[in-house]
This record gives structure tokens, C-alpha cells and sequence, in this order.
């Protein structure tokens, strides 16, 4: 492949482009992801944590070359112009984020039932990107169905999206480094250099499942320790409730193009803050996630391999109970259940259940829960939490207590710690 230019970067040192990858880069689609935190809220707990979507697509890409580059030279893959559908597809695959990452696919999903990756085809299928894409001998439709995972050839989907994924082994040692956390140890040099495939799927030589394994208690605890960390998660349910109550008044799920890829995390906050009226109470959540006035935690309880989802209704009605005994106004208690897969998801979306390995001649598929450690944290863990304003959090406190010692069978089952 001839590259066109390189860029420095923390956690891959360089990172080569071609010339269609600088193209595709240097739109404007593409320079928004700049514009939008790879982790929403968490600069508020962790200040250095200020890294964009563009510089994780950026080493997804380079990631997604070595591992193109591993299996061209082992047979697996035919030709280099597969190596470079493979790093446009990683480069492309965030593309439809939307302001504040994950936290805005919540209010896409409440208010008009899509997702960030319908939005990614659009973007990729309808913007100067197909025609870059076009102009360069890349066909548009197979990046984007690549790009989602949705590629006949199974193996290259579980390069993008999967427990072997490039998508995590960039996202934990970026976030890592960024937010000075020391869990991501991520050998992904070890883990690519070890990639297999056998009968359409991705597989692994044995001798690197210690490194699987290490990147997938990694995965495990940035989820405790940072992504689902109580204090970023207070910042994330303003945001939410925020953007929720206010996208009647801006219009944010708008899904057209134009409006769409208007939407950066700065440019959707000043307009939250900017409300007044009946969305007063959206933009003070707004201004007060900009000055960091962050509500308060009064209860967490964590729920490790619970299979029913709380839904948003029931979550609701908890509120509400909480709020009435307190003797507080409903609008200032929130119960936020945030809920995760401990293992990757597959490009199906169904949890890992197993990894195919290679052991010199033989293949076999083993259950993650035959890797030391992993087991034990195999399965959903949902974190409990109710949240309110510094004034209220006395009250609030007491009355979480008597109400969900009332409703633990209803709610979680089990004794409740308060």
C-alpha cells in the first residue's frame, strides 16, 4: 500500500494514511468527529480526558492495517485491496456519532428509534464520502456494510466489531491514557500478530489467549472504574435528560443530513444552554454539566449478571416514589440504571461467549469461561443509582432507604445495602 503522509499519535506513535484515507479524513463529515469526546462527560472526573472520535477512528484505522497485513501474510486474505477496505471500514465506523458519543444514541434510541450506526450508512452513503470513496476504485456500499459488520465475509466484520475487535483494542489504551486510569494493558500487537481464521470466522493462536484474557478484565474494569464511574455518570444523566426534554424545542433527532452533522458536543450544549421558558429546567441541567455543578449520588447498588433490563418506565415510576416520600418535586431525583455486557458483543450484537483457537493443527471453539478470571465476570452487570440536587440530598437520601427497602423483591431482588 502507498502511503500518502503520517500522523503522530500517544498511543500507536505514527499512524500512516493512503491518499483516499487523507481524502476521506480531510472532509468535512469526517472533521466533525474532532468536535465530539470519545467519552462524553468524563473530563469532568478525569480532566485530560479530552480525546475526540476522530483520534480513536484514526487508530481503529491503523490497528485494522496490522491485522489486514497479519492475515495477508499468513493466506487469509487475497489481495492488499482488502487491507485497505479494512482500514477505511475501522476509520468509518464511528462516523455517525452523534454530541456526547454514546450518551446521545440514548436520546436517538427514546426519541425516534435509530441508531448511531443507521446514521453512520447515512452519512457514509450521502456525503462527498461515497463520492471520495468512489473516486479512489472503493466501492461505497461495501465500506459501510463493512464499516457495521455487515459484510458476507464474516471474518473481516469481527475485525471491526467484536471481542478480537480493532475498535477495543485502540478504545481501552486510548482511554486509558487519557484519563491516567492503569487498567487498559492492551497487548494488541501480540493479539494481531496471533489472529487466525477458520470456516469464515476470526480465531486466535493459543499461545495469545493470556493476552485476550488481559484485555478483557481491562474492558471490565475501565467499565467500573471509568465509564460507569458515579461522577461522570451524574454529568452523562443531566446531559440526557437535557437533550431528551429539550429535543422538541431544537429539534435534535432531526436524522436529515444537514441538520445532523450540525450537531458537535460544544455547539448542542450552547443551544441547551441558550433555552428558557417551559425548557428552563433543560437548560439549567446544561448549564450546570458546563459549570460542573453535578448532582449528587445518595444510593448505587451494583447488580452483577442480572438478566431483565430495567426499563425506562420503571425507572419512572421509582422516581416518583422516591420523590413523593421525600416530599420533593419529581424533576429533581433521577434513577439512572446504567447497564453494560461484561464480554464484547459480537457483530450479531449477542454477548462472547467463546473464542475460536488455533493449537498448532487443531481448531476449537472454547468457552471465554474456560479462561482463568474471565468467567467470574461473564454476563451483564447493570449499576443502580439514584441521583438528586445538592439541596435535596438529605431528604432524598432518607427516602431512597425506606422505598427501596420496600421495593427490593420489585426492583432487584435480594437484600438492599443503602
Amino acid at each position: 500500500m502507498d502511503f500518502a503522509g503520517e500522523i503522530a499519535d500517544p498511543i500507536h506513535k505514527y499512524i500512516r494514511f493512503s491518499q483516499v484515507e487523507k481524502e476521506v479524513i480531510d472532509s468535512p463529515a469526517f472533521q466533525r468527529l474532532r468536535r465530539i469526546r470519545q467519552l462524553a462527560g468524563a473530563h469532568l472526573v478525569y480532566p485530560s480526558a479530552q480525546h475526540s472520535r476522530f483520534e480513536h477512528s484514526l487508530g481503529a484505522m491503523h490497528i485494522a492495517g496490522l491485522a489486514g497485513e497479519s492475515l495477508l501474510g499468513k493466506g487469509y486474505i487475497d489481495h492488499a485491496e482488502v487491507v485497505q477496505d479494512l482500514r477505511l471500514a475501522a476509520l468509518l465506523h464511528d462516523i455517525g456519532h452523534g454530541p456526547f458519543s454514546h450518551l446521545f444514541e440514548e436520546v436517538l434510541e427514546y426519541r425516534c428509534k435509530t441508531t448511531h450506526e443507521e446514521m453512520g450508512k447515512k452519512i457514509i452513503m450521502q456525503s462527498e464520502i461515497a463520492d471520495i470513496l468512489g473516486r479512489h476504485g472503493n466501492s461505497p456500499d461495501q465500506i459501510c456494510r463493512l464499516s457495521f459488520a455487515q459484510s458476507k465475509v464474516n471474518f473481516l466484520n469481527e475485525i471491526i466489531s467484536g471481542g478480537l475487535s480493532v475498535d477495543i483494542m485502540d478504545y481501552l489504551p486510548r482511554d486509558g491514557f487519557f484519563t491516567g486510569a492503569e487498567y487498559a494493558n492492551v497487548h494488541y500487537h501480540r493479539i494481531v500478530s496471533s489472529l487466525e481464521v477458520s470456516k469464515n470466522r476470526l480465531a486466535l493462536n493459543k499461545s495469545a489467549l493470556n493476552s485476550l484474557e488481559s484485555m478483557l478484565i481491562s474492558r471490565y474494569e475501565m467499565f467500573k472504574a471509568v465509564y460507569f464511574h458515579k461522577t461522570v455518570r451524574s454529568a452523562e444523566v443531566m446531559l440526557l435528560h437535557s437533550m431528551t426534554d429539550a429535543d422538541e424545542a431544537l429539534g435534535l433527532t432531526d436524522t436529515s443530513l444537514g441538520n445532523y452533522l450540525r450537531l458537535t458536543d460544544e455547539a448542542t450544549l450552547d443551544r441547551l444552554c441558550a433555552l428558557d421558558g417551559k425548557y428552563a429546567f433543560a437548560a439549567k441541567l446544561a448549564c450546570d454539566y458546563r459549570d460542573r455543578r453535578l448532582l449528587k449520588a445518595v444510593y448505587e447498588k451494583f447488580l452483577h449478571k442480572r438478566k431483565s433490563k430495567m426499563d425506562r418506565k420503571t425507572l419512572h415510576a421509582l422516581a416518583l416514589r422516591i420523590a413523593d416520600a421525600a416530599g420533593v418535586e419529581s424533576k429533581y431525583v433521577f434513577v439512572d440504571a446504567s447497564r453494560a455486557a461484561s464480554m464484547p458483543l459480537t457483530p450479531s450484537k449477542e454477548e462472547m461467549y467463546s473464542v475460536l483457537v488455533v493449537d498448532k493443527e487443531r481448531v476449537y471453539e472454547m468457552p471465554v469461561s474456560d479462561i482463568p478470571l474471565v468467567d467470574s465476570i461473564s454476563g451483564f452487570f447493570d449499576m443502580l443509582r439514584v441521583y438528586t440536587t445538592a439541596e435535596n440530598r438529605e431528604k432524598v437520601e432518607r427516602s431512597v432507604k425506606k422505598v427501596l427497602g420496600y421495593q427490593e423483591t420489585l426492583y432487584m431482588g435480594g437484600k438492599v445495602h443503602g
